[in-house]
C-alpha cells in the first residue's frame, strides 16, 4: 500500500478503537501584543494580499510578534526621550501632579502617532 502524504512527511498515527488517527499538534502562538494586533487589523484590513500571504506561508505570528517588539521598544524610548527634552521630571510629577498627567499623555499621544507610521501602517 502507497504511503499518505501525511505519512511521507513523518506524520505518525494512534489507534483509538477502529481509527488510526494521526498525531496532529497545534503550533505555539506568540503573543502579538498590542502593536501585533494593531498590525494584524490593517493587513487584514488594506493590505489583504500580503495578509494573506504571511497567514498562508505560516510567518504571520512571528512578523506580528516582530512587529510588536519593535514598536514597543520604540515607543518606550521616543516616550523617554521627548520627556526628558520637554523638562518632564519627576519634581514636577510631585508638585503638580495633573499638569504631568497631561503633558505625559500629550507625548504619548505624538508618539503612537509616530510608531503607528513607521510599523503599523506601511
Amino acid at each position: 500500500m502507497e504511503k499518505s502524504f501525511f505519512e511521507q512527511t513523518d506524520g505518525t498515527y494512534h489507534q483509538e478503537g477502529d481509527y488510526s488517527l494521526p498525531n496532529l499538534t497545534v503550533p505555539e502562538s506568540v503573543s502579538a501584543g498590542i502593536w501585533g494586533q494593531r498590525r494584524r487589523k490593517y493587513l487584514r484590513e488594506h493590505r489583504k494580499a500580503l495578509y494573506n500571504a504571511l497567514l498562508l506561508s505560516g510567518k504571520l505570528d512571528s512578523h506580528l510578534a516582530d512587529i510588536n517588539q519593535q514598536a514597543e521598544d520604540m515607543f518606550s524610548q521616543l516616550v523617554d526621550q521627548i520627556a526628558n527634552q520637554e523638562n518632564i521630571t519627576e519634581q514636577l510629577k510631585a508638585d503638580r501632579q495633573m499638569e504631568w498627567v497631561r503633558r505625559m499623555n500629550n507625548i504619548r499621544n505624538r508618539v503612537t502617532e509616530i510608531v503607528n507610521t513607521m510599523f503599523i501602517f506601511v
